[in-house]
C-alpha cells in the first residue's frame, strides 16, 4: 500500500519522482519490493525510515476485506484515500499499547486502555467512516494522555530533567550529554552528535534522528522510540537500545 498511495520525490531519500496512486517502479507483482535489500544501495533510503504502522494491510485486509487496487481498480481511488487515516490511527495504537507497558504510568493505565480500545475500534470502520474522520481531533486526545504518560515515567528520581520538546537541536554537539529523563518530544535532533549521551528514560516521540550520531549513546528504557526513528540515524555496536527494537543493518558491528 505505502508503495502506491505515497508521493515521494528525487532527493537523498529517493531516487526519482513518484506521484501519489502510481505504483513504485520497483514494486513486483506479488506486492514484493524488487531491491528490499539494496535499498540504500539504490538510492531509496527513504523506504528504510518509514514505517506504516500496519496500516496497510488493515486497509487492505479489513476495510476493503481482502481485495487489492490491481484486481478491483474500482478500489484504488478510495482505498488510497483511507490509507493517511489509517496510518494515524495505528500509529496511536503503537505508543498507546507501549504507554501501557511502562509501570510508571499505572495511574492511567485505565485511561490508556479505553483510548486504546476506541482507537482500535475506529480502525474497523468502514471506508466511509474513515474518510469522515477527524483525525486531528482523536489524535489530541490521545496526545493529552500520551503527555501525563510522559510525565510520570519520566519523574522517576525526583531528578530536574531537561526539556527540550520541539527544539531546534540541529547538528548540535551533546557528545556525552546527560539527557536523563528529558523531553525530546518533536525535537529536531537531524546531524546532532549525540555520541556517549545518556538518553536512558528520555521520551523520544516525534524526535527527529535523521544522520544523528547515536554512537555509544545509552538508549535504555527510553520510551516513544520507534524503529523508523532509529534507522534513519547512525550508531555502532556499543549503542544500548531499549528492549523490543533492533539494531538497524547499517549500523556497523
Amino acid at each position: 500500500m505505502c508503495c502506491v498511495a505515497l508521493p515521494f520525490a528525487r532527493s537523498a531519500d529517493f531516487a526519482r519522482d513518484k506521484d501519489a496512486g502510481t505504483p513504485c517502479g520497483n514494486l513486483q507483482r506479488d506486492f514484493s519490493c524488487g531491491i528490499h535489500a539494496r535499498l540504500r544501495d539504490k538510492g531509496y533510503q527513504g523506504c528504510t525510515v518509514y514505517d506504516c504502522f500496519g496500516a496497510g494491510q488493515k486497509v487492505s485486509q479489513v476495510t476493503f476485506g481482502g481485495r487489492d487496487w490491481r484486481a478491483a481498480p474500482e478500489t484504488s481511488r478510495t482505498m488510497f484515500e483511507v490509507f493517511p487515516a489509517m496510518r494515524h490511527l495505528h500509529e496511536l495504537l503503537w505508543y498507546l499499547t507501549e504507554a501501557l507497558t511502562l509501570k510508571d504510568a499505572r495511574p492511567v493505565h485505565a485511561d490508556l486502555r479505553r483510548l486504546l480500545a476506541e482507537t482500535e475500534r475506529l480502525t474497523e470502520g468502514d471506508a466511509a467512516s474513515l474518510a469522515a474522520l477527524d483525525v486531528g481531533e482523536h489524535r489530541q486526545k490521545v496526545n493529552v494522555l500520551l503527555l501525563r504518560t510522559s510525565e510520570l515515567v519520566r519523574a522517576k528520581g525526583g531528578r530536574k530533567a531537561k526539556n527540550h520538546r520541539g527544539a531546534d537541536l540541529m547538528g548540535r554537539r551533546l557528545r556525552r550529554a546527560d539527557l536523563r529523563c528529558a523531553n525530546l518530544r518533536g525535537a529536531y535532533l537531524i546531524a546532532a552528535d549525540l555520541s556517549g549521551a545518556d538518553l536512558r528514560d528520555a521520551d523520544m516521540i516525534g524526535a527527529d534522528l535523521r544522520d544523528a550520531d547515536l554512537s555509544g549513546a545509552d538508549l535504555t528504557g527510553a520510551f516513544f522510540l520507534t524503529q523508523p526513528q532509529l534507522n534513519a540515524a547512525r550508531g555502532d555496536a556499543a549503542t544500548r537500545l531499549p528492549a523490543g527494537l533492533a539494531r538497524p543493518g547499517h549500523w556497523p558491528v
